[in-house]
């Protein structure tokens, strides 16, 4: 039996992956997918949320497995998963980049996306580095483009404000710790939150044992959760 942790992005809570936990779990694996501060069942105010809250989170989280886990971050849980990697490298069978944030040391999430995306163009920001959303009317052509309608409006009801830190804090790791964990990327060729082209600048800059292509928008969790495990379950 492997331990799957699934750490969602930006916006989202562990309820995104409502689809792919059972599938999982029917394969005779453990899921724990993580509710990150102030998103989900966590009420934490966003306005200090910080990387490190994150990734303080996680650890704990790994801190309780007894085994090496196969951890997955989503998006812009990508940027947690590689700071996880730099403190707990032995909890961590394989690190899996869902369409997510591959980041080499110094690197932050918003120097690498640039403008290769459709998300800073509809971000809501009601003052100077305050919490943010996506406009309610572009959450479908950014994040869910070939999702069905009931994922859409389930999403709408339990997306949460952002916390602006984690987005501009850059990651600090090292060769010895981060750069031993095994690392795969699956990329999804119709995101328009991350365009294809950095994605794949990302994976090639810092390179995986496998980069898997999938044919979906931002969120195969809930376009493709059947492909989605069957490329997971492929990782044990």
């Amino acid at each position: 039996m492997s331990t799957f942790v699934l750490v969602h992005g930006a916006w989202h809570g562990a309820w995104c992956w409502y689809k792919v936990i059972p599938l999982i779990e029917r394969n005779g694996h453990k899921v724990v997918a993580v509710d990150l501060p102030s998103h989900g069942r966590d009420k934490t105010p966003p306005e200090k949320i910080t990387l490190r809250d994150y990734v303080d989170c996680v650890c704990r989280v790994l801190d309780a497995e007894t085994e090496p886990v196969i951890l997955v971050g989503h998006s812009m849980g990508g940027v947690v998963i590689t700071q996880v990697a730099e403190e707990r490298p032995d909890k961590i069978k394989r690190l899996v980049y869902l369409t997510a944030f591959l980041l080499q040391n110094g690197e932050s999430l918003l120097q690498v996306l640039g403008d290769q995306t459709l998300v800073l163009p509809n971000l809501v920001m009601p003052y100077e580095n305050s919490p943010f959303s996506v406009k309610e009317d572009a959450i479908k052509e950014v994040f869910y483009a070939d999702c069905p309608d009931s994922d859409i409006t389930l999403a709408k009801l339990l997306l949460v404000p952002q916390a602006p830190e984690p987005f501009n804090a850059r990651v600090q790791t090292s060769p010895t710790r981060f750069g031993r964990v095994p690392r795969v990327y699956i990329t999804c060729t119709k995101d328009n939150a991350i365009f294809p082209v950095v994605q794949e600048r990302m994976y090639t800059n810092l390179p995986c044992e496998r980069v898997i292509k999938m044919e979906t928008s931002h969120s195969p969790f809930f376009s493709a959760p059947e492909q989605l495990t069957k490329n997971l379950l492929s990782l044990i």
